[in-house]
């Protein structure tokens, strides 16, 4: 790879990472729209076969990722401190954005009765687990008990879904599981309680290393032989997590926080959201309408990955 692929696939990595911060926002569907997902999945399901080649490609773009989510970082918690009901609203309204397309997607793959099934689980389940008793942020101090590590690394390998699955924000999950807030105040407090604080990160960053790589296989498997019900399970999942997140807030915050100006500028701050993902979403299909991702052509157009990865 020379030196302009290198930057220039950082600067795609870095545009991922700022989409896996934000809740409500794939990074998965960015990686589709800047014409690199199959160049990634493919990297990482030849990873062993063609490890050097592999490791070309994805390490500009996981450097980008590292650079833009440490910049977007105190932005976010800015904002969640300050005037957490309109970013909270934001995220929803950036998930909404991409139902459409999620669900005309979908439905020109077909639909059968079981596909009801599909969609419905993932919905049901992701509602579900804000009603779950004694669900509250988690306790990521130095006074956390012991399974807490355990607990992370698990949780990182559900934000690694942000990166492999178009259409789930790994951020949102952490969002809805209470470990959102708490993990990104580990990265502001590392010099405060460094061993601790690198400790538990580690944990959560061998999650979404270990994540990374599994659901990538998993998905690929899932895309070849359920493709219809893989879509409609997604479809499911991002719908559930719209109200899910809203829920969310509530049992943080509950109603006595909101004022009308929170109320308005959350109103205010979902439609833009629903607005942007809805625009970013027609311009993919735009883009992927012509033909210019997906397609032998431009799988190979980079020597960092060659044909024979595809298996």
């Amino acid at each position: 790879m020379n030196i302009k692929n290198f930057f220039v696939n950082m600067a795609k990595g870095a545009a991922i990472g700022v989409a896996m911060i934000i809740p409500g926002v794939s990074g998965g569907t960015l990686a589709v729209l800047l014409k690199i997902y199959d160049k990634m999945i493919e990297s990482i399901s030849g990873l062993r076969k063609h490890f050097w080649e592999s490791v070309k490609f994805l390490f500009p773009i996981l450097l980008g990722v590292a650079v833009a989510f440490a910049a977007a970082l105190v932005p976010l918690k800015l904002a969640l401190k300050y005037a957490p009901f309109p970013t909270v609203l934001l995220f929803a309204g950036l998930m909404t954005g991409s139902c459409p397309k999620l669900f005309f997607d979908d439905k020109k793959n077909g639909f059968k009765a079981t596909d009801i099934i599909a969609a419905a689980l993932p919905l049901i389940a992701v509602i579900g687990i804000c009603f779950i008793p004694g669900m509250r942020e988690a306790d990521l101090s130095s006074a956390m008990p012991w399974y807490q590590y355990i607990l992370v690394g698990i949780i990182g390998v559900a934000a690694s879904c942000a990166l492999v699955v178009p259409g789930i924000s790994g951020s949102m999950l952490l969002m809805i599981f209470g470990y959102y807030e708490p993990v990104l105040g580990l990265f502001t407090s590392i010099f405060k309680t460094p061993l601790h604080s690198a400790s538990v990160l580690a944990c959560f960053g061998v999650g979404v290393v270990l994540g990374f790589f599994t659901i990538a296989k998993i998905m690929q498997l899932l895309l070849t032989k359920l493709p219809r019900a893989t879509g409609w399970a997604i479809f499911g999942f991002v719908v559930g997590s719209i109200p899910a997140i809203i829920i969310t807030f509530f049992n943080k915050y509950g109603a006595a926080s909101l004022n009308v100006l929170h109320i308005s500028l959350g109103v205010l701050a979902f439609i833009v959201g629903a607005i942007s993902t809805y625009l970013l979403t027609k311009y993919a299909e735009k883009h992927m309408s012509d033909g210019e991702h997906m397609n032998g052509e431009d799988m190979n157009d980079d020597a960092t990955v060659p044909p024979q990865m595809s298996e």
